[in-house]
């Protein structure tokens, strides 16, 4: 799942922990999904290529991703031997992450490279290190976030008030939007504590749709393939997320390094942005292929593949895509001010996108804009 902005005060995590152990019977279930969890390491499946070299004499690079439809570039690419192509003899390593905030940890103790994660666990894990442990060096995936509802007890978007809505953490990126998306309708609600004129009730996504059908909430502003999990149970989605920003695109999913590994290795990190430049464009060029080879992914990671009913209408809503949309994220950052989880943060620098462009460049596309958040 998408992870965290920090509240600024540490009783916010215990807060939220409050209000979704308040729905009856899931406070156990919660612990045992395990959200933040240690990451299970992936079975390495593409073979190296006959004769092939090691880029920069480098053994292998570490990769992180979550298996979520918003990481579709990172599912296909690992499951189609993609970037293992690029990378020639250097093996590609991959890890699975439950959450922004352990994949974060994970790069600080260079337990991975590499990773494809959300905005919110970027620029707090940017901030957090004041701006030393890792680059924003490519998009990923645009969209895949609605609010869905129970159809019975709302019927409009201003019968939201007053109901039990669902996020997936406190201060994660729906989170953040959806509270920006409350302060803008002119109601109150206390950020940390999610409670006002609508009852943010901070959930893990594994078990939203159980909150949904036992009436602990009333709709959710969820990523996919959790928002079509919800209308597939009888729920309704009355609001794309995609509609609230400029060209209905803003980032879900993007890339980041780590610093050190960027400096010292970069052909290596060159070889994985051309890997998802490449899976990108197979996935525009195959979309069928491209959605089952993502589900066959997700079933390998989870045991169980998504119905017909699930992943269709949430592969539709997804938008894999090279460009990092770095105006959005600086836009998420300051909803995350005005809601007050997090203080005014200093994005210098935060993106690199010289790799990428270079990458771009020799595959004949345009090259991509930092909005001035970039390494001079």
């Amino acid at each position: 799942m998408p992870a965290s902005f920090r509240a600024p005060r540490t009783t916010g995590g215990r807060r939220a922990l409050a209000a979704v152990a308040a729905l009856p019977l899931l406070a156990v279930v919660l612990t045992s999904c395990g959200y933040g969890s240690n990451a299970a390491d992936d079975n390495d499946k593409a073979e190296v290529a006959a004769g092939a070299k090691k880029i920069e004499g480098l053994d292998e690079v570490k990769i992180g991703y979550f298996p979520n439809l918003t990481h579709a570039t990172a599912l296909v690419g690992d499951q189609e031997g993609l970037f293992q192509k690029e990378l020639g003899a250097t093996k590609a390593k991959y890890t699975q992450f439950n959450a922004g905030p352990s994949e974060i940890e994970a790069l600080n103790s260079k337990s991975i490279d590499i990773g494809w994660i959300g905005p919110s666990p970027s620029i707090n894990g940017y901030t957090k290190s004041q701006g030393k442990n890792l680059r924003i060096i490519g998009g990923s995936a645009s969209g895949g976030v609605k609010l869905v509802v129970n159809p019975d007890k709302i019927k409009s978007l201003d019968d939201v008030k007053g109901k039990k809505i669902a996020t997936p953490q406190l201060g994660n990126t729906q989170d953040v939007a959806f509270l920006n998306w409350i302060k803008e309708k002119g109601w109150k609600v206390d950020a940390e504590s999610g409670k006002g004129d609508v009852s943010v009730v901070r959930t893990d996504n594994k078990i939203t749709p159980d909150a949904y059908k036992s009436g602990s909430i009333d709709g959710a502003w969820v990523p996919e393939p959790t928002a079509s999990k919800l209308v597939a149970e009888g729920g309704k989605a009355i609001l794309d997320e995609a509609d609230l920003w400029p060209d209905k695109k803003f980032v879900i999913t993007n890339i980041i390094v780590s610093q050190s590994f960027l400096k010292e290795h970069p052909k290596v990190v060159e070889a994985v942005l051309r890997g998802s430049v490449k899976t990108n464009q197979w996935i525009k060029d195959n979309p069928e292929k491209a959605k089952a080879s993502a589900n066959a992914a997700l079933k390998e990671a989870s045991g169980k593949e998504l119905p017909a009913d699930v992943i269709d209408p949430a592969w539709k809503s997804i938008q894999t895509t090279d460009d990092p949309l770095a105006a959005t994220l600086d836009s998420e950052a300051d909803h995350a001010v005005k809601a007050g989880l997090l203080d005014k943060p200093n994005l210098k620098g935060i993106y690199d996108l010289r790799p990428l462009n270079k990458v771009l460049k020799a595959e004949g596309k345009s090259p991509v804009d930092d909005a001035g958040l970039g390494v001079k």
